[in-house]
């Protein structure tokens, strides 16, 4: 399970109490009834310093799990791959800076692109209690996302839960504007069909780019999912903490975060022969595992005892893993 680092939850929690609960709480409501009904912002949704106080409380430790479990993977996959930069457009307060220093510990320096004040300066903030050198120092830009203009570049670019407020006319614009100037580009959205069908839709335009598609997928043929029947995507369970828990009017100490994303690089990688994309079904004596495998096939495998280690691998496995272990197990 995973957890916000002490040093995101503490500072958090101090920004948080600057405003009554009952305000966090309107803002709360407000913003989800905004997120539930989708489609691309004609204003920023963010529109006071309370509704991104709101916003980072209740979403914020979600996003950093999702952000944290897809870089984590990508670093698998990508081992020589030891970014010093990261540029982090749409960036809001600040998650997948935190995520990425959490991943790469060679990285020096970050920059945020964000359109929202508010988020900027709440952003900030938040980054000056970090311990990662790279979020303490991190350079915030207002700028709007505008694909026609010039990017920093960077051998990290990620673009987390933005691609589904944007225009549809400018999304593969955009991807291919931020694949040109990084070495990886690792894009997530929410892990629902619509989500999938956007990163599907970007990972075609970094497939005919020069970077190589390098997770989750473990190949760069065609997605062997059929759109419109399934979707893929993958969840990321963090813990929550008692104002965590407040603000969703929650009672369980967990959630899981749904999302879906796409890493493509141009650093040699190291792919895995396929990819757990269900949760592992579990009977006596055989596990069952549904694949995508390094061939773009959907399939299904099943692991019993007499596999001996790899069926012991199997019953720890989870969904989302690389299969077989990178180790083989005997």
């Amino acid at each position: 399970m995973a957890a916000l680092p002490e040093d995101l939850r503490s500072a958090l929690d101090a920004e948080l109490s600057r405003y009554p609960q009952q305000r966090l709480t309107r803002s709360v409501e407000r913003l989800s009834t905004r997120y539930r009904q989708g489609g691309a912002a004609s204003a920023p949704i963010l529109a006071s310093e309370v509704d991104v106080a709101a916003y980072a409380g209740y979403r914020m430790p979600a996003t950093y799990a999702a952000v944290h479990a897809a870089l984590a993977e990508t670093a698998a996959r990508t081992p020589d791959f030891a970014p010093r930069t990261q540029l982090d457009v749409g960036g809001g307060t600040g998650a997948a800076v935190w995520a990425a220093a959490g991943v790469w510990p060679s990285l020096e320096r970050a920059t945020v692109l964000e359109q929202v004040p508010a988020a900027i300066t709440l952003g900030k903030r938040l980054a000056t209690r970090a311990s990662a050198p790279s979020v303490r120092t991190t350079e915030w830009r207002r700028e709007l996302i505008d694909p026609a203009a010039p990017l920093p570049e960077a051998d990290l670019v990620t673009l987390s839960y933005v691609l589904g407020e944007l225009p549809d006319r400018i999304r593969a614009d955009t991807v291919r504007r931020l694949a040109a100037g990084a070495r990886t580009v690792v894009l997530i959205e929410p892990g629902t069909p619509a989500g999938f069908e956007r990163i599907r839709a970007a990972r075609d335009v970094l497939s005919a780019s020069d970077a190589a598609v390098v997770a989750p997928c473990p190949h760069a043929r065609d997605c062997p999912i059929s759109p419109g029947e399934d979707w893929c995507h993958f969840s990321a369970r963090l813990s929550r903490t008692g104002l965590h828990r407040q603000l969703k009017s929650g009672t369980l100490g967990f959630e899981d975060e749904k999302f879906s994303y796409v890493a493509a690089s141009s650093v040699t990688a190291s792919p895995p022969e396929a990819r757990i994309v269900r949760h592992p079904r579990k009977r006596k004596g055989l596990v069952v595992l549904d694949l995508c495998t390094d061939a773009a096939v959907l399939a299904e495998t099943t692991v019993s005892k007499r596999h001996g280690e790899l069926y012991r691998a199997a019953r720890d496995a989870e969904w989302g893993d690389a299969w077989p272990p990178t180790t083989r197990p005997g």
